[in-house]
């Protein structure tokens, strides 16, 4: 989140006539972020979160406003977009898309507790579960032929046993994935970190920015979870945590054969996922505003990591208890 388009009050409170959601009171830049402009708005009726898009292709949009909507819809944690009086949700603003959401209260859990990962691996369970069912289509755009491709844009950048590392590493997921078609897909969040999350205690308050959701494998998106979630910082497995997510998790929607032999391997795919598109913000493809690129090689030690000690056993379904729920 963050603020590349200035917006005045004036122009907000014009903006929320559109809507039935109360008269502006307060009007607030949020100034973190990487693409989007984002603003606190404030009526007399409640708080919300205004968000321009100034990158990627806004004809995506739509299938984002219909997930969300989805999965409000299935009573998931989510902030479902706010529909104007006509019943639309995507709208123009300063010359830009423009959607608005109540703000979700909660914080980001920078050092989850046991409860929180439970809690995360059962609504991340039960998201899988009904995502499945979502009719909307958007391929992955970090799938594994784009890491085919993008890999040949970074290469002259690193030093001789990295090429020899990240290559490998993509010709062994083109062996092993190339013939997993029966892997469970549907609507994945595709970035889902624990900043991505918001908390109140031991209550999963909302997840957000779905701006990476795509249609993909269920197990794309829980491996990116895991190396999250319940990595400590030297990128080894914290047992516990990696416990108490996965078994949560598999109390909703248990892993098929094919997933739990993939496994090992998915994780060090989607760790080489985020050292690649790091290297490109760095070498190939700057953001287009003055932000500080996240560091590559926290997730290059991540993938050598998972290559030399592999995953812990997965867990056996662990349902938690009526209280966290």
């Amino acid at each position: 989140m963050a603020v590349f388009t200035p917006l005045n009050e004036t122009q907000v409170a014009d903006f929320l006539e559109r809507f039935d959601v109360g008269t502006l009171t307060t009007l607030e830049g949020v100034p973190s972020g990487t693409e989007n402009s984002t603003f606190f708005v404030t009526t007399d009726q409640g708080r919300f979160v205004l968000t321009l898009f100034e990158q990627g292709e806004s004809d995506e949009l739509p299938f984002f406003v219909a997930l969300l909507d989805y999965l409000d819809e299935h009573r998931l944690p989510v902030a479902g977009p706010v529909h104007d009086r006509e019943g639309i949700a995507l709208q123009d603003l300063a010359e830009r898309p423009a959607l608005l959401f109540p703000r979700l209260p909660g914080r980001h859990p920078e050092s989850p507790t046991l409860a929180q990962c439970g809690v995360l691996g059962d609504v991340l369970g039960r998201m899988h579960k009904v995502s499945q069912r979502f009719e909307g289509q958007r391929p992955n755009p970090r799938d594994l032929h784009w890491l085919a491709m993008a890999q040949h844009k970074v290469m002259s950048y690193l030093s001789e046993a990295d090429q020899r590392l990240m290559a490998d590493e993509i010709d062994t997921y083109q062996i092993v994935f190339g013939d997993a078609s029966n892997l469970p897909q549907g609507a994945i969040h595709g970035d889902l970190f624990r900043d991505n999350t918001l908390f109140e205690g031991e209550r999963l308050s909302g997840i957000i920015d779905f701006y990476n959701g795509c249609t993909g494998d269920l197990l794309f998106d829980l491996a990116i979870v895991v190396n999250d979630w319940t990595s400590d910082a030297n990128g080894d497995f914290d047992e516990a945590r990696y416990t108490a997510l996965l078994g949560a998790y598999q109390a909703r929607r248990p892993l098929n054969e094919t997933e739990q032999a993939l496994w090992p391997v998915m994780l060090r795919m989607t760790a080489l996922r985020y050292w690649l598109s790091r290297l490109l913000v760095i070498y190939v493809d700057p953001p287009a505003h003055d932000l500080t690129p996240k560091d590559p090689s926290q997730y290059r030690h991540l993938l050598l990591t998972r290559l030399e000690h592999g995953a812990p056993p997965l867990p056996p379904a662990s349902p938690l208890p009526s209280t966290t729920l």
